[in-house]
């Protein structure tokens, strides 16, 4: 019924909103202008010719013609040749998003009910609609870009992952990385989370089955030194026994709670010396994910470059400060989530519990940002010059209004990023959070362009797994988007304007 529902309410705007965009704006537009041609190469049987300013690998192309052929499979499997480029109309591959779209939106719900058993429907399926009206992933279901393909083929090899489906979750893997390369590091994300888990469940296992023995050999030990009555013995032997059950059935209750608060050191030492117990096990289970990434390391020596095209406007640079803009657009598009006053004192308690050790951090952070923001902050020469873009706005008159800016935002990243840790580490052990931390970093510090489209993938597995259950907080976060999503796409649609060095109509975008 949930993924039913869902589907069918993200579909009630899906259809309306793309037949408005395909009317106001028929012709492809900013990055369409190469990937629609291509995709329509593609139709007409060229697999050969290739667009240079194109960066992403052909995986959406692919797709387009599976849904095409879906759509018109007379046409497709005639290859009437005169007629099928047409069907390949700017209209009909953006709707390639618009299916994924809805897609997307089940594999969300999945993942919701999959990650959080406890939650009912119905609070399944809002939160699930709520991340649909994100406003990255709304805005570009639209549009024929590669970012929803690339959302929904990550979550679903995350998904097939946790179903412990490794195999179809590595085939998904080299699909998403066939979209778009960056996404290998989140195969790898999702490999590790997957050993992560599968090592402490081990070591439960193990621990408890040791426990169960001590607590067998005690109970005969017993036994055999009294010289007491048979049943006192009986007797003695029950109490134990439930003494026992007594304490197992508490650490299996308490078991999640005492793997968040054991130090990180410990985790690493259980996993490391647990995955050596077990390694034939993980290599034989996670093979497919090792083959994926031989495959893309040798597409890396024979290409020279993680992108394909536009090798010069896309050279992988240390932007260090991507990582402090990510932390504070994606608190922000989860405002309700990290900016109330019971989050920030539990937040500031935390650190003030062990003072000293806390002050360090903060102080080491602080430092890290300042650090970041001064000697790696990259203002790439299309960010300056592209005025369609929000982010140029944003570049300008935020973090260029004063020389000082960059710094006085410092202590929001941090206050950003801490808040992020806390939140998942209500859920989820410290070791996959510094995994989290460490493959975000891995995606967007090499990239030298600011674009929030590349935050939507961590930002939707940071969301998914926070343990925030409150219908209202994800209710204010919906009003929201809907609220961004709405002016956004106003503004893409009627608010129009002209360059006088080039022709054409421009419009504003993400």
């Amino acid at each position: 019924m949930g993924r039913t529902a869902t589907a069918a309410i993200v579909s009630l705007w899906v259809i309306p909103v793309s037949i408005l965009v395909n009317r106001i704006v028929p012709d492809p537009y900013m990055d369409e202008i190469f990937h629609i041609p291509q995709a329509q190469k593609y139709c007409n049987g060229d697999f050969m010719s290739w667009d240079p300013m194109i960066t992403t690998p052909p995986g959406l192309y692919y797709l387009s013609l599976v849904h095409v052929a879906a759509l018109f499979p007379i046409k497709y499997f005639l290859l009437l040749a005169s007629s099928f480029p047409e069907v390949c109309s700017t209209a009909v591959l953006r709707s390639v998003n618009g299916v994924l779209a809805v897609l997307c939106t089940i594999l969300v719900y999945e993942m919701i009910t999959h990650l959080r058993p406890a939650l009912d429907d119905r609070k399944a399926t809002l939160f699930a609609t709520v991340l649909t009206l994100y406003p990255l992933h709304w805005f570009f279901t639209f549009l024929y870009y590669t970012d929803v393909a690339s959302l929904t083929a990550v979550l679903a090899m995350y998904l097939a992952c946790l179903k412990k489906k490794y195999l179809f979750s590595a085939l998904l893997g080299a699909m998403a990385v066939f979209i778009r390369q960056t996404n290998i590091i989140w195969m790898l994300f999702v490999a590790c989370s997957e050993v992560i888990d599968i090592t402490m469940a081990h070591q439960k296992d193990n621990v408890e089955v040791d426990d169960l023995k001590a607590s067998n050999k005690g109970t005969i030990l017993s036994t055999l030194d009294t010289g007491v009555n048979v049943s006192s013995n009986l007797r003695r032997r029950k109490s134990k026994g439930n003494t026992k059950a007594g304490k197992h059935s508490f650490y299996r209750k308490n078991a999640s709670s005492t793997s968040r608060t054991s130090g990180l050191l410990h985790e690493i030492q259980t996993i490391v010396s647990t995955s050596w117990r077990i390694k034939w096990k993980l290599l034989v289970s996670f093979s497919p994910f090792f083959f994926v990434l031989l495959a893309f390391v040798a597409f890396l020596f024979w290409n020279g470059s993680v992108v394909l095209g536009a090798k010069e406007a896309h050279v992988v640079s240390p932007h260090f400060a991507q990582i402090m803009y990510f932390s504070l657009v994606s608190a922000l598009f989860a405002a309700p989530m990290h900016f109330t006053i019971s989050h920030a004192l539990g937040l500031f308690q935390s650190f003030w519990k062990n003072r000293l050790l806390g002050i360090f951090i903060l102080f080491l952070a602080l430092i890290a940002s300042l650090l970041s923001v001064h000697f790696f902050s990259i203002a790439h020469p299309y960010l300056l010059a592209d005025n369609r873009h929000y982010t140029f706005y944003l570049w300008r008159r935020i973090v260029k209004f004063h020389w000082s800016m960059k710094y006085l935002l410092v202590p929001f990243y941090v206050y950003s990023w801490f808040s992020i840790f806390r939140l998942l580490d209500k859920s989820r052990r410290r070791i996959w959070i510094l995994v989290y931390f460490f493959a975000t970093s891995a995606v967007l510090i090499p990239a030298p362009l600011i674009e929030f489209r590349y935050y939507t993938i961590p930002f939707y597995f940071f969301v998914l797994h926070t343990n925030i259950n409150h219908s209202r907080s994800w209710l204010l976060i919906g009003i929201l988007y809907t609220v961004l999503d709405v002016f956004t796409m106003t503004t893409f649609l009627f608010r129009p304007f002209r360059w006088d060095h080039e022709p054409g109509i421009q419009r504003f975008i993400w």
